[in-house]
């Protein structure tokens, strides 16, 4: 124990990621020079992943506030917004980038296990999971090696834990090709009386660890999420933890239990700096102390130091107060489970974190300097416009001539085999879409995915969405963008948007052009969260999303800010799909079409053009697109609604057909040049369908919202054609469609 208890140096802070005026700040905190179980202490709270040090500043100018809100971002582990009859939702999306890009299974799978548990901490049943990942190109061979681990890690945890995946996306570009970004959301339901607060409180309460063993695994996991990923992060593979999704479905049983009972004071699942992270933040938050005598900590491994206790990340444990006199009903709850229930502790008078072993005191902390809103240092970091934005915003359209029809039938057929186009069926057919539902999940295909609440009429739509294309070409449209998209993928089955989480991926703070990409981006989310009265209810900041190349120079991931939104459908049997749903139906483009081409797929992957605009993008407009639908749905004057989004409107009018195999016949616009029409990825446009007797209904709705419309055509019995010209049978789009992706992965 020598080494834990001897003093630290300098150098050993710089090592752990704090800088000279912060291991001076530490010292003048405490009075004195910290030891070195004490700096790995302040070495992780204070590290970026905890402490949100060049973020918190900037989060803080977003929306919090809705009629919905019942726990607000920074409150508690995640949101919750009220969905009525006394139920609220508990949501939250976070990342898992760097332990992905080193050990993609493992580091998938507990940043599934991670998130639920921020979600069944409170109280909430998981009923649902959504991913959201970025990869490089696919015909390198690491990109295969990762995107197959980390489909499977997701797939393997999220299935044995018995929660369905129900959405995402998947996205490849060179700059995710060594730092690949996995996000992973989780949704949870509960009464909104019985919501379990992260707060310690009680002096005198004991402080128990429930779940499962510490180990070595995770130790300085915070950390290594807040530095750059270079030639030599291979060595610091300890910092990935390792997760057991069937330890994980016993906890989850054992805290709901716990939960519906009334012997909790506090509750807190060991993520980042696991017990360090959770008695610091319980403590901070309840204005108390805490004393843990980490002997008692059930270890996996019996040689471990005190450091490595207090960091490891160890997965499926919590941190539980427990009211003095109920010790005997929690270690019962959790021995019926067959999980650890220890009492490491007791909650103090005052603010001290003191932590023991063989006798010994080994560190001693106040905890509220630990944690973000205490004493952790807060930044405001400097930012410039990169040198290359202006000569974007530049580019004009002219520059790229347009396509004759055939052309452009060639020019489809390139873009649905795009692996940012084509089906993502071998990612989702790994996932269980229905475990654990009791039929709680629809099948009819949507452009969000539709949850039912049990026991009432209800259901929540739910989605996660980021261009990331279009925040690196301008981070506020863009964000604007990612959030309006939501929006659109919400009220395309009939539901009403109502709040959302964030994961901010992005490349090293320090880099006045990265951070200047984040600043924009969050100003860019807080106008449209406004516009849609959807508040932000948490989320996660994951910087250093960048490498060094071995010429020096650095290479960060695309800005993407991954938007999760969930929507309240009052009644799901108003659930609106996208698909077709017989020939002769009518088909109308509602919104503004305009000859736009920038930052398409098209014109990135066919044409060439990286550097663009962004997309056209009108934000009032949007909005009315939107409630006109919603309004259309809730009216049943409409038999379908899909929006725009990537690949445009061909590819649009494909996912409508392929679900029942239908084709369509339409004409093209004359004032608008062909490609941007079949693929310009201009925003607030949803296509919708109709049979004739319903028209007049539908245009009634649109007249009243004073938004563009335009009749395409209609729907076929399988032949496709656009402007008379023939572009064969929905049969064979959908098999290269469908097929494109693993067909790439396996060739």
């Amino acid at each position: 124990m020598q080494a834990s208890t001897a003093i630290a140096t300098l150098d050993q802070a710089q090592e752990m990621g704090l800088t000279p005026e912060e291991f001076d700040q530490i010292k003048s905190i405490m009075g004195r020079t910290p030891n070195f179980t004490e700096m790995c202490i302040y070495s992780v709270m204070w590290s970026e992943h905890c402490s949100y040090k060049n973020s918190i500043k900037w989060l803080k100018t977003l929306p919090k506030d809705g009629e919905h809100m019942l726990v607000k971002a920074g409150e508690e582990n995640a949101g919750i917004v009220d969905i009525g009859g006394g139920l609220g939702c508990a949501f939250k999306i976070e990342s898992h980038n760097h332990p992905s890009a080193l050990e993609p299974y493992q580091g998938a799978a507990t940043g599934v296990g991670g998130i639920n548990r921020d979600i069944f901490t409170m109280g909430a049943r998981p009923i649902a999971q959504l991913n959201s990942l970025r990869f490089g190109s696919l015909d390198h061979p690491r990109t295969k090696w990762l995107l197959e681990g980390v489909v499977k890690g997701i797939g393997d945890y999220g299935n044995s834990f018995g929660v369905p995946i129900v959405g995402g996306e998947v996205f490849f570009d060179p700059c995710y090709q060594v730092n690949p970004l996995v996000n992973a959301m989780s949704v949870g339901i509960l009464e909104v009386d019985k919501i379990v607060s992260a707060t310690a409180t009680g002096v005198g309460n004991p402080v128990y660890i429930v779940g499962s063993a510490t180990g070595k695994d995770g130790i300085q996991g915070a950390s290594f999420a807040s530095k750059d990923i270079t030639a030599e992060s291979a060595s610091d593979l300890p910092a990935v933890q390792v997760g057991d999704p069937f330890q994980e479905k016993l906890l989850l049983e054992a805290t709901l239990e716990l939960a519906a009972t009334d012997a909790v004071r506090g509750m807190q699942d060991m993520g980042a700096a696991g017990i360090t992270c959770s008695t610091s933040e319980m403590s901070a938050a309840g204005k108390v102390g805490m004393d843990i005598y980490l002997d008692k900590v059930p270890l996996r491994q019996q040689d471990m130091e005190p450091f490595e206790i207090l960091l490891s990340e160890s997965q499926e444990r919590m941190l539980v107060v427990v009211d003095k006199g109920q010790e005997a009903l929690v270690e019962g709850i959790f021995e019926k489970w067959d999980l650890h229930a220890v009492e490491i502790g007791v909650v103090t008078e005052g603010n001290q974190l003191r932590y023991f072993k063989e006798g010994q005191l080994v560190a001693e902390v106040p905890g509220d300097t630990l944690v973000l809103g205490g004493g952790a240092p807060v930044y405001d970091r400097e930012y410039s416009e990169p040198a290359w934005y202006a000569e974007a915003q530049a580019w004009n359209a002219d520059s790229v001539p347009v396509p004759t029809i055939k052309e452009a039938k060639a020019i489809a057929e390139q873009l649905i085999e795009n692996p940012n186009i084509a089906s993502k069926r071998w990612v989702w057919e790994q996932y269980d879409s229905m475990v654990g539902t009791l039929n709680r999940t629809t099948n009819r295909p949507s452009d969000a995915a539709v949850v039912r609440v049990r026991g009432t009429e209800k259901a929540l739509a739910l989605t996660v969405d980021c261009n990331a294309r279009y925040v690196d070409m301008d981070p506020e449209i863009g964000t604007a963008i990612a959030v309006a998209e939501a929006a659109r993928n919400i009220s395309c089955t009939g539901a009403v948007p109502i709040a959302i989480t964030n994961c901010l991926n992005f490349g090293n703070p320090y880099n006045p052009e990265v951070y200047w990409q984040f600043v924009h981006a969050i100003q860019g989310m807080g106008r449209a969260c406004l516009h849609f009265n959807t508040p932000v209810t948490g989320g996660n900041v994951s910087f250093y999303n960048q490498s060094v190349q071995e010429d020096g120079t650095a290479v960060a991931v695309f800005p993407t800010p991954t938007i999760g939104m969930v929507g309240i459908l009052e009644n799901r049997k108003h659930h609106m799909s996208l698909d077709f749903k017989e020939k002769g139906e009518l088909i109308f483009l509602i919104g503004e079409s305009t000859s736009c081409i920038n930052a398409s797929e098209y014109l990135s992957s066919i044409v060439g053009v990286k550097k663009s605009p962004a997309p056209h993008f009108n934000i009032d407009a949007e909005g009315k697109v939107q409630a006109c639908v919603r309004t259309a749905i809730q009216r049943g004057c409409i038999q379908a609604a899909h929006d725009v989004a990537d690949g445009g409107l061909f590819v649009s009018l494909l996912e409508m057909g392929m679900p029942n195999g239908l084709g369509f016949d339409v004409v093209t616009d004359d004032d608008i040049r062909l490609d941007a029409f079949l693929f310009g990825e201009g925003q607030g446009r949803i296509v919708v369908t109709c049979t004739e007797m319903q028209q007049d209904t539908l245009l009634d709705a649109i007249e009243e919202f004073d938004v563009p419309v335009v009749l395409l055509g209609h729907v076929t019995k399988g032949k496709i054609e656009v402007d008379n010209e023939a572009f064969g049978f929905c049969a064979e789009w959908r098999n290269t469609f469908d097929n494109a992706l693993e067909e790439e992965l396996m060739g």
